[in-house]
């Protein structure tokens, strides 16, 4: 085998012609050495290689699989010029591990040694693949041409060939292997394994045999099993541009670039029988134009005024071919020669201009007529207006303008092929104003958002509102919105902790020649209430007659509703809910149902017209004292014994828990006074140093232990 080889098969693509450049081509990320062979066909005709060379100074073998329904494709290589030619020297050991089954993981993987020497075939069988096969030839004069150069160019171009041959050669071997995978399984690069579970998934490990002591490597491995399996997907986006003479093909191939390398593209002129376009899969391997475009391009020659149908199915790197993609049809149109400029436009009115264009006499035999086209906005939905002006005619009027209008003249062909000319912006006089914004309205939530709507002004020329707002109704409103904001809805957000209760809207109208409208009704919208009001305060309280009476300050917040007073006894755990004053002015409140001896406990808090209650005041204690006086004493007696000059007092009395009686006395006209403290049980009691022919007078009351008395029982006796 010699060097013509590679010339033949090269020249043999479906080339129009080849120009030496250098250009990177890869896969995955990965870069290749520069290589030459750089096709123009308004796409590099480049192949997308499957593996790559790495950065890394340790070769490393690289390994790729496809699940079908009864079988794994394997594809690998080693991804370096240097290693790729010892690997076909000392071949490749292949390894699979049974690593789950029936969807658990194996304790200790299952291990089977496939094949230990993954050779290319020897240089005598090439030669019958070589005439039968365009990739056949590549790959053997790659792995066993005395030497290895592509054709097409000279001087500088022929030395970098020479000097980067091995590099070429490992290129053009794996753009073999991708295009056919039988050349791959030939080239020791791939292999077919049939001897599977459906139930299982494997580990495959690809070992290159190179004795370390020549060259390090590292093995490459793949996980995978029939559960993987999944249809070839159809391409996508796939869309044609008819052109003149020329048909531009364009589908999305960056989505599927880990599935399709390559492409075939068939073409029909009767929607029925297909024929192909390249002899060879079409790929497209610009790597400065893939970093930013997703999109691959073909160009196709056709003749104009016939219907032609095209689609296009993808290439594995196995060999498969995928589904066909949807069907784009068309047929090319001779593009006019000469193409219409509007030149002037002649406000005759608000609503009428005079537009004149220019357009060669030598032009009109071409076409039709005129058409004129109008918009809105110069970005496109131009609508015809005016139709059918003759070819002859350069000036046109129009009598319907709008604020903005945006014309073009359409010179319309023969053949039905049209050219536009350049737009122009036509903007009548406008002085009115839009009509005032009305039906404003707004609701707010407990988070502060404001959503604002209003009914949409009518006019044509309206550009949008200025929406403005307000925390005082009397202040100057500040704008909300940068430039005229286009829908009638908005929203905004506000601050409903601070001490402004409520916030206000107004919107202005403005129309696109910035007239601006008077401005809407305020709207006033009341913020929710989530800020309690201020506490009250007791400021007094007084017993009197066994009534504990409260007085306090209420809270200072102007939307309280009421106050409620809250009432403890000294051993309750919970407060009792006594009383509550709707009204501001009110500020006491007497307490009647009070027991004599207690201890009470009062607190006062403010509720407002939300439902927000404010932190109860500091509360009060009260203790009632007991003023209910028990029963007096019984036969309560005296007696005057001359003999002994002392009076004999008894008594008797049958309550209980008495601590003590105080026995008061008086001598003729003084006032009473203690005279004796006698313990409890007492029942007598001998009065002495009396003065003869005076008058004494007793008073007697029982003490408790409580502190409370008794009534008083009197007597009064002559001695």
């Amino acid at each position: 085998m010699n060097q013509k080889l590679i010339t033949v098969i090269i020249s043999r693509f479906p080339l129009r012609r080849h120009v030496l450049s250098y250009v990177e081509v890869g896969l995955g990320g990965c870069s290749f050495s520069r290589i030459i062979f750089l096709l123009i066909l308004f796409s590099f005709f480049t192949p997308k290689l499957s593996f790559a060379q790495t950065k890394e100074e340790v070769p490393e073998v690289r390994v790729i699989a496809r699940a079908q329904e009864d079988r794994i494709l394997l594809r690998w290589t080693l991804n370096t010029p240097v290693s790729w030619r010892k690997g076909n020297r000392y071949g490749y050991t292949l390894e699979r591990y049974t690593v789950s089954r029936n969807r658990k993981t194996l304790t200790k993987p299952e291990k089977i040694i496939i094949g230990q020497n993954f050779k290319p075939l020897p240089v005598s069988d090439w030669k019958g693949i070589a005439e039968t096969s365009d990739n056949g030839a590549v790959m053997a004069q790659a792995l066993y041409g005395e030497s290895f150069s592509v054709e097409g160019g000279g001087g500088m171009a022929s030395i970098i060939n020479r000097a980067e041959e091995q590099q070429q050669r490992f290129v053009f071997a794996l753009y073999a292997a991708d295009q056919d995978f039988e050349i791959a399984k030939k080239a020791g690069l791939g292999y077919i394994d049939t001897t599977i579970q459906p139930n299982e998934k494997y580990l495959y490990k690809v070992i290159a045999n190179i004795p370390e002591t020549e060259l390090k490597t590292k093995e490459g491995g793949v996980f995978i099993g029939i559960l993987d399996y999944e249809p070839l997907p159809e391409p996508v986006d796939f869309v044609g541009i008819f052109q003149d003479g020329a048909t531009l093909l364009s589908w999305n191939s960056k989505i599927l670039k880990n599935t399709y390398n390559s492409y075939i593209i068939e073409r029909s002129e009767d929607g029925n029988f297909y024929k192909k376009l390249n002899d060879v899969p079409y790929s497209s391997v610009n790597k400065e134009a893939s970093k930013k475009d997703s999109r691959t391009l073909y160009l196709d020659s056709i003749t104009n005024n016939l219907n032609y149908y095209y689609r296009i199915k993808g290439v594995t790197s196995f060999g498969e071919f995928g589904p066909y993609s949807n069907i784009v049809n068309g047929e090319g149109k001779k593009v006019l020669k000469y193409v219409p400029h509007l030149i002037s436009k002649n406000l005759k009115s608000e609503n009428e201009v005079e537009l004149t264009w220019d357009f060669p006499e030598e032009g009109n035999k071409d076409i039709t007529g005129f058409t004129l086209k109008r918009a809105d906005s110069d970005q496109g939905g131009y609508k015809p207006v005016i139709t059918e002006i003759s070819p002859n005619t350069r000036k046109v009027s129009y009598n319907k303008l709008r604020a903005t209008n945006y014309f073009k003249i359409t010179a319309i062909g023969k053949e039905n092929n049209q050219r536009d000319s350049f737009s122009m912006l036509v903007q009548p006089i406008d002085s009115i104003p839009p009509k005032r914004p009305v039906g404003l309205e707004g609701v707010i939530d407990s988070t502060g958002i404001v959503q604002l709507k209003w009914t949409p002004n009518t006019e044509e020329d309206l550009m949008g509102y200025r929406i403005y707002r307000g925390n005082q109704k009397n202040e100057e409103f500040s704008q909300l919105t940068q430039s005229p904001h286009v829908n009638f809805t908005f929203k905004d957000t506000i601050k409903v902790d601070n001490l402004n209760s409520k916030v206000y809207y107004q919107l202005i109208a403005v129309d696109k020649r910035y007239n601006m409208s008077k401005p809407s009704e305020v709207l006033t919208l009341k913020k929710p209430d989530i800020i309690p009001p201020t506490s009250p305060v007791f400021t007094s309280y007084s017993i009197e007659n066994g009534v504990v009476q409260l007085e306090w300050a209420n809270s200072s917040s102007d939307d309280v509703e009421a106050h409620y007073i809250y009432r403890k006894a000294k051993d309750d755990s919970n407060w009792q809910f006594i009383h509550s004053s709707d009204t501001n002015k009110k500020t006491t409140f007497a307490d009647k149902q009070v027991e004599e001896g207690k201890y009470y406990s009062y607190t006062i808090l403010a509720r407002d017209i939300s439902g927000l209650e404010s932190q109860p005041s500091p509360p009060i204690s009260v203790l009632i004292p007991k003023t209910t006086l028990k029963p007096a004493v019984k036969g309560f007696y005296g007696n005057v014994n001359t003999f002994d000059k002392t009076i004999l007092l008894s008594w008797r009395y049958k309550e209980a828990e008495v601590s003590s009686f105080e026995l008061f006395r008086a001598v003729n006209e003084q006032p009473s006074s203690l005279y004796k403290v006698l313990p409890a049980g007492t029942k007598r009691f001998s009065d002495t140093g009396l003065t003869i022919n005076s008058s004494y007078k007793y008073i007697i009351r029982a003490v408790f232990f409580d502190g409370t008395y008794s009534k008083s029982k009197k007597i009064v006796i002559k001695y």
